[in-house]
């Protein structure tokens, strides 16, 4: 399940907008919802996050997935 998550101007992930069965929806309604210029993606333990920054690289908001075992 991949989750949106948007900048609530205290948390990164603050404010969460919408879950998502596919990475390709998730970043779609990234675009829609954040319109965001920058996207990187790391991987860390058994979770996938996609870090989403406007034009001055300044995190606007991070798409979570958590993998199992």
């Amino acid at each position: 399940m991949w989750k949106l998550y948007k900048w609530n101007g205290h948390y990164i992930m603050g404010d969460l907008v919408s879950k998502h069965s596919s990475e390709d929806a998730a970043l779609k309604k990234a675009a829609k919802e954040l319109s965001f210029t920058f996207a990187e993606k790391t991987k860390k333990n058994k979770e996938t996050l996609i870090w989403l920054d406007d034009k001055n690289h300044t995190p606007i908001g991070v798409i979570v997935k958590k993998s199992r075992g």
